[in-house]
């Protein structure tokens, strides 16, 4: 993980809205974002992930309904949320986060044409089925 860039504002305010799903935070230069559970996911910075080096990363399926359970602060820059799927490993340092509001709709976009091209699916695998 990068260390912190000194151009990137400290968050003033984070929020999760449970019942939308949303990871919403507000850095002091007046930028604020809201950044759903399921993106926040499928865009881990954890080596399960991402992996070790371009090319590696795993793409992530089925996590239409995740939710996040507990946010762990680390240090003065960063958070490692728990997920409800039990994915704990990820750590988002305060630009890591600055980054995905700014390209979250590209990065969105991004990941459903990967889901799209692999036959995978946002939706978790039925109960008993196998997962795609």
């Amino acid at each position: 993980m990068a260390g912190l860039d000194a151009q990137t504002p400290q968050p003033t305010e984070i929020k999760l809205h449970q019942a939308s799903r949303v990871f919403e935070i507000e850095f002091a230069n007046g930028r604020s974002f809201r950044l759903p559970y399921e993106f926040l996911r499928v865009h881990s910075p954890s080596a399960e992930v991402r992996g070790h080096g371009p090319g590696q990363e795993t793409l992530q399926t089925g996590k239409r309904d995740v939710t996040i359970t507990t946010v762990e602060p680390i240090g003065h820059y960063a958070l490692r949320p728990t997920f409800s799927d039990g994915h704990d490993t990820g750590i988002y340092s305060w630009d890591y986060l600055y980054d995905l509001g700014e390209r979250q709709d590209a990065m969105w976009q991004q990941y459903l044409e990967r889901l799209a091209a692999a036959g995978a699916s946002r939706d978790p695998a039925p109960t008993g089925a196998p997962a795609v």
